[in-house]
């Protein structure tokens, strides 16, 4: 299983540097690895609800491995709407800027 954490700071680092480069293609690279976060945002939850489910079956999961799926997906998700909050709040000043 990947980490979901990692991966939504890496991608946001790629994201980062790649909008400080202000590349041409630079819109569709940043869209594109926002997907990507969201994808694995989506992915995280789907295997903590597996996981959850897997416990409440009794098919050998544990405690903690679900609770640890439910945690790690709730960080990424954490995680994930305050860089939307951030976004969301650039949009908002530079659409305030007069020229």
């Amino acid at each position: 299983m990947s980490n979901p954490i990692a991966g939504v700071a890496s991608a946001a680092q790629s994201a980062l540097s790649t909008a400080a480069a202000g590349a041409g293609g630079a819109p569709n690279e940043f869209y594109r690895t926002l997907d990507g976060v969201m994808n694995q945002v989506g992915d995280a939850s789907d295997d903590a609800q597996t996981k959850v489910r897997e416990m409440l079956q009794g098919n050998g999961q544990d405690l903690h491995t679900a609770f640890i799926a439910v945690e790690k997906a709730d960080l990424s998700f954490q995680l994930m709407m305050q860089v939307r909050n951030k976004i969301i709040a650039a949009y908002q000043t530079i659409s305030q800027m007069q020229f």
